[in-house]
């Protein structure tokens, strides 16, 4: 990721991707189990669906406890908005309109596998970033950059976790 000089209102966004050799439908088990996220999350520690949902559908929520060496430990509660089984699975963090942060996986099959991409925007709403940009105002651009940064390598991370178990089943 290069420097943008992105402020937090500009809402900015990071994407990775990669190639699965596997089938749309086994990547779409393992990018829709929530449960089975924190397994392949270096900061997300627990997630579980809420009010009797087992599976994302559009509205279902679920709430997931992270934790990050500076910014320390947090629940948040997201909101499933697209579900296209096979397809795209995204959810808003916080308030759907005005979330702290929108997170979308995306899978389109070909090649006899499946390219899969994560995508995050970060904001409109407020977040615990949020709190150190009020902190330290003049290192705004800096904060998003590093914490955007995190996410890319996050990210990157992820997807090879995916990769690895789906084209091993």
């Amino acid at each position: 990721m290069r420097w943008t000089g992105a402020r937090y209102t500009d809402k900015p966004t990071v994407e990775v991707r990669t190639w699965i050799d596997a089938p749309p439908e086994r990547v779409w088990a393992l990018v829709s189990d929530v449960a089975m996220m924190p397994s392949l999350s270096d900061e997300l520690q627990s997630a579980a669906w809420l009010d009797g949902a087992t599976e994302p559908s559009v509205g279902a929520r679920f709430v997931g406890r992270s934790r990050h060496e500076a910014l320390g430990e947090w629940s948040t509660t997201s909101y499933v908005i697209e579900c296209e089984p096979g397809r795209v699975f995204a959810w808003a963090v916080a308030d759907p309109a005005d979330p702290s942060a929108v997170w979308r996986f995306r899978l389109h099959a070909g090649d006899g596998g499946t390219d899969l991409s994560e995508w995050m925007q970060m904001g409109p709403g407020r977040s615990g970033l949020s709190q150190a940009i009020d902190r330290m105002p003049e290192k705004e651009q800096k904060i998003v950059f590093v914490r955007m940064r995190e996410f890319e390598r996050n990210m990157t991370a992820t997807l090879e976790r995916i990769k690895r178990l789906a084209e091993a089943e």
